[in-house]
């Protein structure tokens, strides 16, 4: 079984920054793609950023330029450094990774963590 927890999340003013981490445990053969996902307040969940390796990153047109993904293989982690911090990206942000277990390739999600922008 394998679990992501993220962390970081918080209140920040507009033009504030933050850094969301996800830490992936478990049964872990290995890792492919990660990413981060968010739903804002009466919104659909929406892709924010993906990688696959530090030179394979997916950006949402809102956040490039602000975010930035990044992963550590040897921790099995997932960052996401957010700056500009506007109060619509106020929402609760997901990690995602898909991960090889035992025997099979899952596709896998954290409890979420609510960032909160505003003045």
């Amino acid at each position: 079984q394998v679990q992501l927890v993220e962390s970081g999340g918080g209140l920040v003013q507009p033009g504030g920054s933050l850094r969301l981490s996800c830490a992936a445990s478990g049964s872990i053969v290995s890792i492919g793609a990660m990413g981060w996902y968010r739903r804002g307040p009466g919104k659909q969940r929406e892709l924010v950023a993906t990688i696959i390796t530090d030179k394979s990153t997916n950006y949402a047109d809102s956040v490039k330029g602000r975010f930035t993904i990044s992963r550590d293989n040897a921790k099995n982690m997932v960052y996401l450094q957010m700056n500009s911090l506007k109060p619509e990206d106020t929402a609760v942000y997901y990690c995602n990774a898909g991960i090889y277990t035992r025997d099979r390739w899952t596709n896998n999600w954290g409890q979420g963590t609510q960032v909160t922008v505003s003045s």
